[in-house]
This record gives C-alpha cells, structure tokens and sequence, in this order.
C-alpha cells in the first residue's frame, strides 16, 4: 500500500527571483532552511504561490532539486517535497511528474486544467486525473511518484470538484491525497470521515481553517501564509494535538487575520517582500503579469501591521515548549 505524506503544516513556498526574472538560488535556499527550521512537515515546490505557470520545465526541475539538496544537506532528510505537476495538458502532466521524481520529489500535487472550463466535464476531470488520451495509460500509474488531487477553483476559472470527485479520484491506488484551497470545511468533513489521513491525507489550503479542518479530520494544512510564520503554524498543530483547545483557538483567529493580511498586501509579491524585509533574504520581484511589490513601501498598506504582529510572536517562538 502506498502511503500518503505525514500529517503536519506544509507550505506552497514562494519562488524567489531577482531583479532580471531569473532564479534567486541563494534566497530559495534561505527560504527552503528558514521553513523547515520552523517546523513544517514538507514543502510544496511549484504551488500556485511558486509561479509554476512563470517557469520552464528546466527550472520547475531545478526548482525542485534545490529544495530537496537544501533540506538534506543540512539534516532535514525527513522533510517532504511535493512538486506541483499539473499542466494545461495530461501530456504535459505526465513528463512533469517524471521530471519531479527525477529531482527528488516524493509526491506530486497535480491542479485540474481550467484552460477551456465548459469542456471539463466531471467525466473529462476524471479521465485527465487517470489517462492520457495518446497512450490510454492512466496517468497516476504513469507517474513514477504518488499523486494528489489540488483543487483551487481560484486559478482553475471556477472548477471545483466536489466530494464525491475526490473520493472517487482516491480509488486508485496511486492517488493518495488532495489539498482543498475551496476553503469548505463540510468537502473536508465528508472526505475525511470517508478515509482518514493514514489512507489518504486531506489538507485544507488557507490558514483561516487550520484548527477547522483538523477538528474535521484534515492531516494538518497546506497554506501560504506559513512562509511568513512557520513556526506559529507548527505551535497551533501541536496545541492541537495536546488538546489546548483554548490556546489553540486564540492562535487560530490570530492566524486567520493573518491570512487576510497576506492576501491584502500584494499577493504573492507581497508575501516575498514580507519575508525580505523581516527575514533579510530575497526581494518581492514577481515574474510578470504579476506585480511587484517594494519591501519599503511595505508600511503604507493597511494589513502589514497585522503580519508584523505576527512575525514578532514567530520570532519568540520556542517549538521545543510544545
């Protein structure tokens, strides 16, 4: 049987680039070393918060192998590395989760093509999930890693797989997980009481239901806001898990604020020059259409108070005390 990844707090992790668009080697290293010091259990590499769509194949992969030589070069062997493989086409999926094997990858994280959104039926949504219409070979039995099924209505032009999609994608055997960035606790209840984490992990998408989804039985949470605050992120799963209900609650509505605040402050952009600023790494430079954002004008917005209240808190943040 093949296993799902370990519960925990993983992270879709920002990309970073320099001022000429190319790959930031050094701050992507920084970055990678700064998240598992924080706690987390993996790290996914082109999210949709890693600009996957902005990169070549070439650099998917040298995204990925960076991370993967990063964590093991300086003892975090145990952290995991999804790779992000979905692609306008299965084709395309396919070559994808081969190259991510080939980098080190241990699980694949595969988005629903949202490129002609009438033409995926519930029907064509399983069928890309499982084959490839030049070989009919299923495509989770082509990839060479497990995959899982990434639902973001946000970036897929409004799809969004209901329940029962999921638990019928998670027959198959190379299929062990999703992460549900639709934010609905209720799709994580029914998928969760279905099949519990340690047959396929289930990983709401957004900070501002962590405890939720764990309370409903998710594996922990996948979220963009843990490049800012890693540790804040583990601290509240290990509450969780002690049973501090109270402490981990408060935590929760803190992280919840913190969520909208990164959203507010530039996107993805914003969340690059957050860290910069406060962790002495990288910039916000984007790869275009994106924008952009100055770390020093990061103060004129009005949700960057809330996110420096909480980089305060994750730098006195002691993991070992919990």
């Amino acid at each position: 049987m093949i296993s799902p990844p370990p519960p925990g707090v993983y992270v879709p992790a920002v990309l970073f680039f320099d001022e000429h668009e190319e790959l930031d080697i050094a701050a992507i290293k920084a970055h990678v070393l700064r998240l598992a010091q924080g706690g987390v259990a993996g790290i996914l590499v082109q999210g949709s918060n890693g600009e996957a769509q902005h990169l070549s194949q070439e650099e998917k992969k040298q995204a990925i192998s960076v991370t993967r030589i990063t964590l093991d070069e300086n003892g975090f062997k145990d952290v995991v590395v999804i790779a992000g493989t979905g692609a306008p086409s299965t084709r395309e999926t396919k070559k994808l989760n081969v190259d991510a094997h080939e980098a080190g990858a241990t699980y694949a994280l595969v988005l629903t093509p949202g490129v002609w959104p009438k033409l995926m039926t519930l029907d064509n949504i399983l069928r890309f999930h499982r084959e490839t219409f030049l070989t009919n070979v299923k495509v989770a039995d082509a990839s060479p890693i497990p995959t899982m099924v990434y639902n973001f209505p946000g970036v897929t032009a409004g799809i969004d797989l209901d329940s029962d999609a999921i638990l019928e994608l998670a027959k198959h055997p190379n299929i062990v997980g999703t992460k549900l960035s639709c934010g609905n606790i209720g799709k994580i209840q029914r998928v969760t009481s279905t099949l519990p984490p340690c047959t396929f992990a289930t990983y709401p998408g957004r900070s501002d239901v962590f405890i939720h989804g764990l309370n409903a039985g998710a594996a922990g949470v996948t979220s963009a806001l843990v490049n800012i605050v890693p540790k804040l992120h583990a601290k509240l799963y290990r509450l969780w898990k002690a049973g501090r209900a109270q402490e981990a609650m408060e935590l929760q509505a803190r992280l919840g604020h913190g969520e909208w605040a990164a959203s507010k402050v530039g996107g993805i952009g914003g969340i690059k020059a957050v860290v910069a600023k406060h962790f002495g790494y990288g910039r916000g430079y984007v790869r275009g259409p994106l924008k952009a954002v100055d770390d020093d004008k990061l103060v004129q917005h009005k949700y960057y108070q809330t996110l420096v209240d909480l980089i305060e808190d994750e730098n006195r943040c002691d993991l070992s005390q919990f």
